[in-house]
């Protein structure tokens, strides 16, 4: 019998990842990458070429009989009527709009009667931080608004790439058709402006974003089903919705109720899979929406395996090396504590802060003990993160690691040590993109719930709770 291929495409921060696999199975056919341009803001035309260097790179996609596309969350790709982009995508990790996510939540207050981070968490299930495309919107509204006269249309950029890969968005020759653009539930969950319960954008929230009468002027894309089909390549391969990095994620590695997801990429991020939608005034949970028609509770940092690139700098060693003597070192690392608020941090919420390191001494200032620290901090930031989903309810029965940040020793043996139970590793791999794949194949499969892909190479990682960890870091990461 002839093998059926479907393919998923990871175009996150730093690169674009294509897996092909069999449809049915799930079983690896073949892959390709290529890498994205560093920087908080890119022209979308960047993933557009990734894109096609890594389809190269995984032997072309003729022989795919239906693609999808997870991508990284929250960016702003602004589009004039002829379909071209008018600045440089503002991404996730661009903290220029910190000032208007509080704008907004003042504004809501204030239309509302009431605290604007409440109205926000109760109508819409999160409050703005500079992450969310809505404060992107307002940031250009306010400082660039010769550029925001201009806009015809605003994507995310899953959608745009979507966009592209149709043949809808630029291929010479083809029409521009702003109408093309499509979204799915969890991508336009993370906008500030959409609604994932209704499943409808929010009239009023896109208006304090973009300014009054902008809703009916500008094309926001179309929000399609778990499964439903965006369109056809142009050589007729069904293209699923798509979905945001994480919940790609989370379909990939077959998250269910009671799983949480610590993933350790340029962001570091806890999700869980909630058939409830959860309110969190603080704004550190965002409740977000699943690929699957459930909800994605997710808290999301800033700093994650970045903290270990600092570390390996600051040190001048590889990450083998940080890892050797991170276990040589004792949990604790002798008093030393490290606050790893490098880029400003997303949660807490605070874009402007430093990084900082805590209790040194002559005696425990030693390359080990600094190791140790930076892997603690990477994992008490994640802590933090699993204690905020546990106060709104949310049920923790397993813990998956994945990430590259997941692949050193010294995370994986620590992990348990820090979040007093065991930690399950996957095999490596490219889920974001196999949660793609597994929705491609789910759209051209049909049925009620994607194809069941078994998870391969899973090691459960146990230890003993060590608190004292916890205690020093929470002892000063909340310090000026």
């Amino acid at each position: 019998m002839t093998r059926r291929l479907v393919a998923g495409v990871d175009s996150s921060t730093q690169s674009c990842k294509i897996v092909i696999r069999d449809a049915e199975t799930g079983a690896l056919v073949r892959s390709g990458s290529a890498k994205h341009p560093n920087g908080t803001e890119v022209h979308p035309t960047h993933w557009w070429t990734a894109y096609q260097e890594a389809a190269a790179a995984a032997g072309g996609l003729d022989d795919v009989e239906a693609i999808a596309v997870g991508g990284q969350q929250h960016g702003m790709v602004a589009l004039d009527e002829n379909g071209d982009v008018i600045r440089d995508a503002l991404l996730w990790n661009d903290t220029r709009s910190a000032a208007a996510a509080r704008d907004l939540i003042t504004d809501l207050g204030a239309l509302r009667g009431t605290d604007g981070a409440h109205a926000y968490a109760h109508e819409i299930g999160l409050v703005p931080v500079a992450s969310f495309t809505a404060t992107k919107v307002r940031w250009m509204r306010d400082t660039e608004p010769h550029n925001m006269t201009r806009v015809a249309a605003i994507a995310l950029p899953h959608d745009w790439l979507m966009w592209q890969i149709i043949g809808a968005g630029g291929e010479p020759g083809a029409a521009r058709d702003l109408t093309a653009l499509a979204t799915d539930r969890s991508d336009a969950s993370g906008t500030a402006y959409f609604n994932p319960t209704t499943g409808q954008y929010d009239r009023e929230l896109f208006e304090l974003a973009a300014g009054p009468g902008t809703f009916d002027r500008i094309t926001l894309p179309r929000v399609l089903t778990p499964n439903e089909a965006a369109g056809r390549t142009p050589w007729g391969a069904i293209v699923g919705p798509g979905a945001g990095d994480n919940a790609g994620a989370a379909l990939g590695l077959g998250a269910a109720a009671g799983d949480i997801v610590l993933s350790v990429g340029t962001s570091g991020v806890v999700t869980a899979v909630s058939a409830q939608q959860v309110c969190d005034v603080t704004g550190n949970v965002a409740g977000f929406a699943s690929a699957t028609g459930d909800y994605l509770p997710l808290v999301c940092t800033i700093n994650a395996s970045r903290i270990l690139d600092v570390a390996c700098r600051m040190l001048s060693v590889d990450y083998d090396e940080l890892a050797r003597l991170a276990l040589s070192a004792q949990p604790g690392a002798g008093g030393l504590v490290l606050v790893p608020y490098f880029e400003g941090e997303r949660t807490p919420n605070r874009p402007d802060a430093t990084g900082t390191l805590h209790g040194m001494t002559l005696e425990n200032t030693t390359p080990a003990n600094i190791a140790r620290a930076a892997v603690e901090a990477l994992l008490c930031s994640l802590a933090d993160g699993v204690d905020a989903l546990r106060s709104l309810g949310v049920d923790v029965q397993r813990l998956l690691l994945i990430g590259g940040g997941a692949q050193s020793v010294a995370t994986r043996t620590i992990a348990p040590q820090v979040f007093g139970m065991p930690v399950t590793v996957p095999a490596a791999g490219e889920y974001v993109a196999d949660g793609a794949a597994r929705q491609a194949a789910w759209a051209l499969l049909g049925g009620d719930t994607p194809p069941h892909w078994p998870l391969a190479g899973v090691q459960v990682f146990e230890g003993e709770p060590q608190p004292i960890i916890r205690e020093q870091y929470a002892a000063v990461r909340d310090l000026a």
